[in-house]
């Protein structure tokens, strides 16, 4: 986090700067540069290299870096009011939206403010990624015969033999498909398996990113309400009789937001529910590399226990790497296989070859197994640490769950308490949260906040966050 502080003020200085030297006039050498600011040289070439994306410096191979000619006066704005008519003709009969709502979604892949405690965050702390393993993975891909070439469409066989053998059970790499991230998955797998109008079940609370694609292949969202033992088997298949839906989306395992795993006697329920419906269940298994040090053994994912391809299953590295290392499998059996195959060609024809080669050089690495071990054991100590001060600071605050598994706390607010001057209080005092609206599809039985533990920097800011949090909720609850 240090240099790319140290860059971004590079760049400041660099760039308040260039008005000493006139249009291709030559900047001091890189060595200069190093000794002036008291800067590395990796941090003036990623500088420089702002600059140059930014249109401000131009460098030239063996004779050094010059600032940029100038651009001259912009161009004049032109009028697109005439899009608000384009956008908008006939709305209101689209079956699929043009217009999708992303908010629940960028509440956790924005930055907070300079200063800002990160506890709404969805992805580990740069210290907790294996930042140096990928880095030496993907240099190692990129030496691998044939790497820049173009990849099978349905993945590199020996990707897709990892991910069946990760899944277990009798699934096979033929039933595997590599996708770029789990969302893509996911969008994949629900336009596939629904069609526009159509209802799909979703867990109550559930991922407002699930929603978001649901919504935006216009889909209609059933709530079906989640417990400490995940989904209610019972209100499932009312809900199934109730709606007619064909799908059901869940997270069997530490499920966004509650932390949840379906509890042993339901799984088979849950399955034979959908198997009646004649319907799909899309299994998330999103953070199963995301387990605690003290969890357990873990239960086998859905589609491991599924011989009739009611199961469409996901899986990701994501979650357990960096938001950036998008690298997905999607698992199925039967005819419906085809058909996420031909989806998938055609919105993207296929995963990067250097991304791919890149996972298996992971996966296969010794560093794989340590990165684990070490995310665990922390993950673990951020649970307590959070879990701890949440309780003798803010015991109004109601904990049902303590999940042993995944990145987050699920809590409930005092009755009466608003979600959004909660959330707007928070943000003054110094710390990003994510309220609670969003994970509902429908009406939600009460206000609710999520906290994430992984993406701050370590027990110290865990502390300080929820200090924080105390004096915001002394000014509105």
């Amino acid at each position: 986090m240090q240099q790319r502080s140290s860059v971004a003020e590079l760049v400041n200085q660099l760039r308040r700067e260039l008005d000493r030297y006139s249009s291709g006039g030559k900047l001091p050498s890189s060595r200069a540069l190093v000794e002036r600011y008291r800067v590395s040289p990796v941090t003036v070439s990623r500088a420089l290299a702002q600059l140059v994306a930014e249109g401000l410096v131009v460098t030239r191979p063996g004779a050094g870096a010059f600032r940029a000619p100038s651009r001259g006066a912009p161009p004049a704005t032109g009028d697109t009011s005439w899009q608000e008519v384009a956008l908008s003709a006939d709305g209101a009969a689209e079956l699929v939206p043009r217009t999708v709502d992303a908010s629940g979604v960028t509440v956790s892949l924005a930055a907070p403010p300079p200063g800002v405690l990160e506890f709404n965050g969805g992805y580990l702390h740069p210290s907790l990624q294996p930042e140096r393993a990928m880095a030496e993975a993907l240099a190692r891909a990129g030496r691998r015969p044939g790497a820049w070439g173009r990849p099978p469409l349905e993945g590199l066989p020996e990707l897709r033999e990892w991910f069946a053998r990760s899944i277990g059970g009798a699934v096979t790499a033929a039933e595997v498909l590599i996708a770029a991230g789990g969302q893509s998955a996911l969008a994949t797998a629900l336009r596939a398996l629904a069609t526009p109008g159509a209802p799909v079940l979703v867990e109550s609370p559930t991922y407002p990113g699930m929603l978001a694609i649901a919504r935006a292949a216009g889909l209609r969202p059933v709530p079906v309400p989640v417990d400490p033992d995940g989904v209610r088997p019972e209100l499932l298949a009312d809900a199934f009789r109730a709606s007619g839906a064909r799908v059901f989306v869940c997270q069997p395992l530490f499920q966004n937001p509650t932390g949840a795993v379906l509890a042993p006697a339901r799984r088979a329920e849950v399955l034979g529910i959908a198997r009646e419906a004649g319907a799909f269940v899309v299994e998330d298994d999103f953070v199963r590399r995301l387990v605690h040090a003290d969890a357990g053994p873990l239960p086998r994912p859905l589609a491991a226990d599924d011989p009739d391809g009611v199961v469409v299953h996901v899986g990701s590295l994501t979650k357990v790497t960096s938001p950036s290392f998008r690298v997905s499998a999607l698992a199925a059996r039967g005819p419906v296989l085809e058909r996420l195959r031909a989806i998938q060609v055609v919105d993207s024809f296929f995963v990067p070859r250097p991304m791919q080669e890149a996972a298996l050089e992971l996966v296969g690495s010794p560093a794989w197994p340590r990165h684990l071990r070490t995310v665990a054991t922390e993950l673990k100590a951020r649970r307590v640490a959070m879990t701890t001060a949440l309780r003798r600071d803010l015991p109004e605050l109601a904990l049902p769950h303590i999940p042993s598994g995944g990145y987050h706390l699920w809590l409930r607010l005092p009755d009466g308490a608003e979600e959004s001057a909660l959330t707007s209080a928070t943000l003054r005092a110094g710390v990003a949260i994510t309220p609670g609206r969003p994970y509902f599809s429908a009406e939600p039985p009460a206000a609710h906040l999520r906290l994430s533990f992984a993406a701050v920097a370590g027990t110290g800011e865990i502390a300080e966050g929820v200090r924080r949090l105390r004096t915001a909720c002394d000014e509105v609850l």
